[in-house]
Formats: C-alpha cells, structure tokens, sequence
C-alpha cells in the first residue's frame, strides 16, 4: 500500500496526481488473465525453416577444424551459416553509442572463449532435423589455458581472454582499465579511525530464467524487407545491432515486438535476431530461431558474478571517517553490459552516507565464463548488498543500533558527495524513521528529531524540530574487529506504542481533478535533480 507521509514532507509536491496512488488498470492485464496475450511465437508462417547453433563443449579452445559436408547432405538441411556468411562478424552492444570496442563474434571463427559460444548455424525443415543434422559435424579442437577468477585473471601471466583487452580488463576511454574515485585521503585517515572494518563480499552468477526463452523469427518481406517478431526488451537496440552484424540499412528491418514472457535484463542482448535475419536472407524463407532451456541456461546472459571488498574507519562515537572498496565484475569472455555496470556500480560509491574520505577502484575482468549482462539495478543490487552488510557489522563492531548508525551518517541537504555533487532532496533519515515508526523500533529522542532539511528548519509533525545534530552514541564496550560478531540480534525491548498516524484525506475523483495549487514559497517540487550517473540533470 502505497503512503504519503505529508506530515514530513508537506512542501515538497501536491497529491493531486493521475497515475501514483491511482487504481489504474495495466493495458495488458485483460490478455494475461484470458490467456490471449500474443507472443513472438504465436506467428505461423508457411514453409518456416527453423536455426540451431552448433557451440563450444569447451571453456577455451583453439578450432584446427570444422568438417560439416555430412551435415550439409543430411535430410531436411537447407543451409549451414559459417562464421565467413557474417557480414559483420564481430560486435558489441554498446558500440552503438561509442562504448566499447567490438569483441564478441556472432559465429566463432579460430578459437572459442566459453562453453556454449556459437560455432556452426544449421537451418532445417525442423528443429529436430536441424539436431539430427548437427550431430553429423566433427570439430577438432587445441585446449588453451582457462581462467575463471577476477583476481586471478588481472594477474601478470594468466591466460588473455579477449583479444580486444589483452590485459583481460575493459578499457575506459581507450587508456584506464577501470573506473576510479578519490575523495579526501582514505589511507592516510585509517591510522586516526578508532575501529578498522575490512570485509569481503562475494556474489554468484545469477540466471534470469525466465518462462519465455529468447527467440525471434525473421520473415522476409517485399523490396528487400525483413519483418522480425522477438521477445526483446531493447527494439531498438535489438533493431540497430542486427542491421549492423547484417551490414544492411535498418530502415530494411520493421521489429514487432509485443508482449516478453519475462526478461528481468535478460533480453536486452540481441542473441537471435541477427542470425535469424541472415538465415531468411540465405535462404528467402521464414526463419524462427529460439533457444531451448538449455541454451538459455549456458548461453543467455546471467547477472555477473560481483566481489566487492569494503573497509571502513570508524570513531566511538558512530561517525565513519573513511571507505574504501575494491570491486571486481565479472564480464565473462566478452564486454555485452558489464563495463556500463561498472560505471553504475562507481557512481553509488559509498552509498547514501556522507563520509568524508573515499577511494574506489571498480575493474571489469574478462575470464572463460559466459557473458554477463544486465538483471535489474546491475551495477548497483550487489553493491548495495555489500555496503547495507558492512553498515550492520560496522554498528555491531561499536555497539551502535544498527538504524542510528544509519541515521547518523545519512545524506543531508548541502552535503557533499564523494562524486563532488551537492546532496539535494535527501529523505533517508525520514524514511528510517518512519520505518522504525512502523516497525516499533526505538529510536533515541536525539535520532527522532534529526532532518535531511538543509537549514535549522522549524518544527514539522512527528519531528521536534530541524536538527542536524549528529548525535554520539553511547559509550561502547571496547572490541577489535575480529571479535565482533558477524550477525547482529534484532531482539528489542518493546516501545510504548507510537502516536497514530492520520492519513492525508483522499484525492478527488480522476475524472474531474482540480487543478494543482501553486507550490508553496521553498518548495523544491520540479526542481531539477542530478542524474548521479551521467552528471546530467534531470526532472
């Protein structure tokens, strides 16, 4: 249930809204309920020839040779796409707009990089006469050496993955191989912090799964026209990618999209479409390729495995003095999304905290893996996830409540971010406030009354007064870091029951709203915001 809690934001926007806080219907909820909802695979065509690709049984091999002529001969085969049938081989999604270079291959040519890259694409009459037919080609392979850790493929002498980025890091700006903050001096404040926290966070590749795999069907059209159904989530992505790999004009490709049977980030890579597109342009037919689940599993992009190392020096009293973190991506053999993840990831460095002293170091690594890409919030979930840890042992390690050490070290108005940016419209005091409300958590009278408004404020409900008061903690037993427990006891004593909340009264009817009243002196509603991302300023 959604709340506006005008009682502490009372100046910052009006209710009288259209869509938030509205009973409005989704425009594809009545196909999902009746089970009508059209999907790329709904479309029938005649003569539709079907595409399966032949990959890699090795993480990292040399190709000596491909023998396909049984392959070529077997029933029902109307025609084998090789490496050399790809006008433009090699690609990367976020070339379009000048990131990156092109590294991974539709088609491998001399040596693969991970298990499930593709080789060989056999278009057939069927899917199982595309299979029968694809047992029937003979690949010898040269092993090569394999790497599949972070660290250990940054390291002098581990196996060059991508031949792109040699040193197996992505290249930011042609020249920096990875993403770098500095704030005040973290190392040298370390030796006045009177607790040093050091931690290390590992997270797993993750498979989207989901229920729709990934699959397109291309059909050719008139005047060298090709209509493409697909369950992409990036049209025009997925519009401009195959057009490039297809070395043809993109006003020569109309994408239909439609519904997606779940993607989660999954889908944003164009995995089907470019070769779907060239199979109906060898062969002027239909031309569905889909992936099984198996593929989805081995070849679709996974959430990137992420470590991330947090130190932090903290004082008594709850203030943290310095953070630093190192963090690792793992992009597998070939760029796809990471590298942009990377920038996210340095961009929320140190989190919502104002810490005085910052360092980062934030690399995108190439191992054998598969491919990563995005899966919602990439860059920043895992990132989160680690510092929100770190928080809770870093008030464990001091004896502090977990929820006023947040407070305390909060964005305020007027603070300076460790990206050099003013903090503006910071409410994450108020919102762990209310949370404590909700949740008959105790806050200390001192921590119920601080503010993220900039300025000694007046008074407003629920909140004496303005104050931006960072309060000390208690006197805490003293403990070295390795002592401290690693879990935190969320057992608290019972509080006296909170003051009742009255709602705000309801918003008129939608269909006759009145018009917005006219914000008051100060407000900061519409005022433009930073994007903490691109430093561009947004509404």
């Amino acid at each position: 249930m959604l709340e506006f809690r005008k009682d502490i934001f009372a100046d910052e926007r009006d209710d009288n809204l259209h869509e938030i806080g509205q009973p409005t219907q989704r425009q594809d909820m009545l196909g999902h309920v009746t089970g009508t909802s059209p999907y790329y695979d709904d479309h029938r065509f005649a003569n539709l020839l079907h595409l399966k690709i032949l990959r890699s049984p090795h993480a990292h091999a040399r190709i000596r040779s491909i023998d396909d002529s049984a392959a070529a001969r077997a029933p029902g085969v109307k025609r084998i796409i090789r490496a050399a049938d790809v006008p433009v081989n090699l690609n990367t999604l976020l070339s379009l707009i000048q990131f990156g270079k092109d590294d991974e291959p539709s088609l491998a040519t001399d040596v693969v990089r991970y298990k499930g890259e593709p080789i060989l694409g056999l278009v057939a009459t069927s899917e199982r006469a595309a299979l029968e037919a694809m047992a029937l080609v003979r690949i010898s392979y040269d092993q090569l050496p394999t790497v599949f850790d972070v660290e250990e493929a940054i390291k002098p002498g581990a196996p060059s993955v991508n031949p792109a980025y040699p040193k197996n890091t992505f290249e930011y700006y042609s020249k920096y191989d990875h993403q770098k903050l500095r704030y005040g001096d973290a190392d040298a404040t370390f030796g006045q912090a009177d607790i040093v926290l050091d931690e290390r966070y590992q997270m797993s590749p993750i498979e989207h799964a989901p229920t729709e795999t990934n699959g397109s069907i291309a059909v050719p059209d008139t005047n060298g026209r090709f209509i493409v159904y697909t369950a992409t989530q990036a049209l025009f992505f997925s519009l401009d990618t195959s057009a490039k790999i297809n070395a043809m004009p993109s006003n020569q490709l109309h994408f239909i999209g439609g519904t997606v049977g779940g993607g989660f980030g999954g889908k944003v890579d164009t995995l089907t479409e470019p070769l779907a597109i060239l199979g109906a342009r060898l062969t002027g037919s239909p031309v569905r390729y889909r992936l099984s689940r198996h593929e989805e599993m081995q070849f679709g992009s996974p959430r990137g495995g992420e470590r991330i190392y947090i130190k932090d020096g903290i004082m008594r009293d709850g203030r943290i003095i310095a953070r630093t973190v190192r963090a690792y991506f793992d992009s597998g053999a070939y760029t796809r999304l990471s590298s942009y993840a990377v920038v996210k990831c340095a961009a929320h460095i140190p989190g919502p905290y104002t810490i005085p002293n910052v360092s980062a170091d934030v690399y995108c690594v190439f191992t054998n893996r598969t491919p990563a890409t995005a899966m919602r919030g990439f860059g920043v979930t895992a990132l989160d996830f680690a510092l929100e840890c770190q928080m809770d042992k870093g008030a464990s390690a001091i004896g502090m409540d977990p929820l006023e050490y947040r407070i305390l070290n909060a964005y305020r108005d007027g603070d300076m971010k460790a990206h050099r940016r003013e903090a503006k419209n910071c409410a994450l005091i108020e919102c762990a406030q209310v949370a404590a409300e909700k949740a008959n958590w105790p806050l200390r009278e001192e921590f119920r009354r601080m503010s993220s408004r900039k300025g000694e404020g007046a008074a407003r409900p629920s909140i004496a007064a303005a104050d931006r008061t960072r309060a000390p903690a208690p006197p805490a037993p003293a403990r070295t870091p390795a002592s401290a427990p690693q879990r935190i006891s969320y057992e608290r004593p019972t509080p006296a029951a909170p003051p009742p909340y009255t709602p705000p009264p309801a918003s008129p009817p939608r269909s006759a709203p009145p018009p917005p009243a006219a914000a008051p002196a100060g407000s900061t509603h519409g005022a433009p915001r930073f994007s903490s991302v691109f430093g561009t300023r947004r509404r």
